[in-house]
């Protein structure tokens, strides 16, 4: 697995034969900072300049769902090991469930931790 950045700004990981092509653009701006929503639910904010891949499971083989936009953040109901991923939170195994069915790599999640900070989902 490699994370090669270009001119244009594109991050491409590629995993097992696999390439999943992330766009940052150094003009969009995001506030780092997690963020408790009225009902109690904290989100997350995902890494400024990024729009990132949003799986059916914890791993790029899984299918994509959607694709956040920039300056998206997420909240994190559980979390799963899986494949392992590099990006601009360091390279983790972790994944987060965002939504039923659907993960991101916390390697691009700014949790302010490098391991578990919700439950392991079953």
């Amino acid at each position: 697995m490699g994370v090669e950045e270009n001119s244009s700004g594109t991050v491409t990981t590629d995993v097992t034969g696999t390439t999943d092509t992330v766009t940052a653009t150094p003009e969009a701006v995001v506030a780092e900072e997690v963020t408790t929503l009225a009902a109690g639910t904290v989100v997350y904010p995902i890494a400024p300049g990024y729009r990132v891949n949003v799986r059916r499971g914890p791993g790029t083989q899984y299918g994509i769902v959607r694709t956040l936009p920039y300056g998206m953040s997420v909240p994190v109901y559980c979390q799963k090991p899986g494949e392992r991923v590099t990006g601009p939170y360091g390279t983790s195994n972790i994944w987060d469930n965002i939504a039923n069915g659907q993960f991101v790599a916390d390697a691009y999640v700014h949790t302010g931790s490098d391991g578990y900070i919700a439950p392991r989902c079953d």
